[in-house]
């Protein structure tokens, strides 16, 4: 399920920093353990797992703040707005929607590091209506999608680009592996259609997570439209926590999309 949160910029200081993704994912850990420990414990530590991968089911998209002037030489936004939204998501059955919305309401946070940064205010939220699922959907990704690879011999995953064409089958077994760590989930066949189709140029995109800190890691993605055929349980998931690696940090939030003139290179697995 799928939720908008309206925050109330405090102050006049309106700057945040380029790589604000790292303290969204923060706040949700932490609002979540506020009321639930030991399940907040289990999706940073654990997560659900599929042999010796996890997965935390759960997603959020970049924040809209309209137009800023961008600092490109202090790595800033200047934000304009006194109100700016995000959009958060959860793998979990409609009965959790009150408790979702009661552990986030009225929630005050600051997003930025020690020098710039937003103080806000939850001022509201809402669920927002589910999509109908159809077989092919069209999407945008609106934070990197990230799909790694591991070659034999490498000490470092590689970050690919939807155009390479390993890419459908890895982000297949993902989505599958994926799907089945979802507790109390019907089984998926051993076969079903699958078909990833690019749509225009992908654009890459590097995000650092922890900036300035001895954790620091830098992570690639890549931000495109495409048009996917699966069963509507993969699409479901998708719209749930995320396509692709690392939702929990704000990677891979897409939105359906309808546009139709446009052209397509399909892959199918």
């Amino acid at each position: 399920m799928r939720f908008k949160i309206t925050f109330n910029i405090n102050g006049d200081k309106k700057l945040l920093p380029f790589n604000y993704q790292y303290y969204i994912s923060a706040w949700i850990y932490n609002v979540i353990g506020s009321a639930d420990k030991t399940f907040a414990d289990f999706l940073h530590n654990e997560g659900f797992r599929e042999g010796n991968k996890k997965f935390k089911l759960f997603n959020f998209s970049p924040l809209d703040f309209g137009k800023p002037k961008i600092w490109k030489e202090k790595d800033l936004f200047e934000i304009f707005r006194d109100q700016i939204t995000l959009k958060l998501s959860f793998l979990l059955n409609d009965v959790a929607e009150a408790f979702i919305i009661g552990l986030f309401k009225y929630k005050e946070v600051y997003f930025g590091d020690s020098f710039n940064g937003l103080d806000l205010r939850v001022t509201e939220i809402e669920r927002l209506s589910d999509k109908v699922l159809e077989e092919t959907m069209r999407y945008r990704a609106l934070s990197p999608i990230v799909i790694s690879y591991q070659y034999p011999g490498s000490s470092f995953a590689n970050y690919l680009s939807p155009e390479n064409e390993e890419y459908p089958k890895l982000l297949y077994n993902h989505l599958r592996n994926k799907y089945q760590t979802v507790p109390n989930t019907t089984p998926l066949p051993d076969f079903f259609p699958f078909r990833f189709t690019l749509i225009g140029i992908p654009r890459s995109k590097l995000i650092t997570i922890k900036q300035d800190t001895l954790e620091q890691s830098k992570i690639r993605g890549y931000l495109f439209d495409f048009e996917l055929t699966a069963l509507p349980e993969i699409h479901h998931l998708i719209l749930s926590c995320g396509a692709g690696e690392k939702n929990s940090l704000g990677f891979g939030w897409v939105e359906v999309y309808n546009q139709t003139d446009i052209s397509a290179r399909p892959v199918s697995v």
